[in-house]
């Protein structure tokens, strides 16, 4: 039988990735026996204290064992945590050695949302893809900056380690979880009982772009801002560059460096951002609104759209403005 830990860690956490991820584990186990195989999962919460209190001690969870009494796990899960990151990390020295220590003697692991700021302060993130939740993103490209973040996806793999986007997106990858280790029909199975829907691979439609300013170039901090302000136009790059009197090649470098996009890919989130608020509140149609943010090309306009939202502008607001799609039913 394989071993599966989950992580209990000190501090505020989330419990529903902890309870999600041992209720989903536990039935797929529950499965296999009522299917004439043995549980595949041995299935612990661990932790380095004897309780741990959330929301403010309206619950409290008592992990099975200590981490010290685990001497060979085969899968790790670590829950999503608070949204004091340094706090958070450092308040959990200890596990993370044990993880590191873990995975190198052949565990897999698996971070759920915001504890992938713990899974990247092992160092076993680093040079490798890894996905948090997209309102963390700029908080942990400042951490963790040999980490290949990429926020739009909902979950990674890479090298037996697995990181997913935010919040209740975690089903998703325990579903994931279940099917790599499992079979498929445990995790269609799961996915039915817990109604979860499978094959999700992205966090692009909820994510809400607020631009990246967590950096201390100034320069790039306006170019920015004339992006912002300036939504309605065609912003060249070699005329951004030239009115603040940097080179392009130096530009982009510097660009790059402190938001983690191009300037077009920058100016093309915030006009796509912009398009998103006008298709969930009014009842503009698609090309009053590609006009607005500065498209005049219907087909470019869609094909930027799909790429940053992963849907087509109409998709979009049939999901999040019904009363704009009365109108043409």
């Amino acid at each position: 039988m394989k071993h599966l830990t989950i992580l209990v860690p000190e501090g505020e956490n989330n419990l529903s990735s902890i309870v999600g991820a041992y209720k989903i584990f536990t039935r797929a186990n529950q499965f296999w026996k009522e299917n004439g195989r043995k549980e595949l999962f041995r299935i612990e919460l661990a932790g380095v204290s004897k309780n741990v209190d959330f929301y403010g001690g309206l619950f409290t969870v008592n992990p099975h064992t200590h981490i010290s009494a685990i001497a060979k796990t085969n899968l790790i899960i670590i829950p999503s945590l608070n949204h004091n990151y340094q706090k958070a990390v450092k308040g959990n020295k200890s596990l993370i050695d044990w993880v590191e220590k873990q995975y190198r003697e052949g565990a897999e692991i698996a971070s759920i949302c915001t504890g992938a700021f713990m899974l990247a302060s092992s160092g076993l993130l680093d040079g490798r893809s890894c996905s948090t939740h997209w309102s963390a993103a700029e908080n942990f490209r400042a951490m963790f900056p040999k980490v290949n973040l990429e926020p739009d996806k909902l979950i990674t793999d890479e090298n037996g380690i697995y990181t997913n986007g935010g919040a209740y997106s975690f089903l998703n990858l325990i579903i994931y979880l279940i099917e790599k280790f499992y079979d498929r029909q445990t995790a269609i199975f799961c996915s039915k009982v817990f109604q979860i829907e499978m094959d999700r691979q992205s966090q692009s439609s909820f994510i809400i772009f607020k631009g990246q300013k967590l950096h201390g170039d100034e320069m790039v901090k306006k170019a920015q801002a004339y992006i912002e302000t300036n939504l309605g136009e065609k912003i060249s790059v070699e005329r951004l560059s030239s009115k603040f009197l940097v080179g392009r090649r130096n530009f982009d470098r510097r660009f790059i460096k402190a938001t983690g996009n191009t300037p077009l890919e920058y100016s093309q989130r915030v006009k796509i951002e912009s398009a998103k608020k006008t298709f969930e509140n009014t009842r503009k149609t698609i090309n009053e609104v590609m006009y607005d943010v500065g498209y005049s090309d219907v087909k470019a306009f869609r094909e930027v759209f799909r790429k940053i939202t992963g849907m087509s502008p109409l998709e979009y607001r049939a999901r999040y403005n019904k009363e704009a799609m009365s109108q043409y039913s």
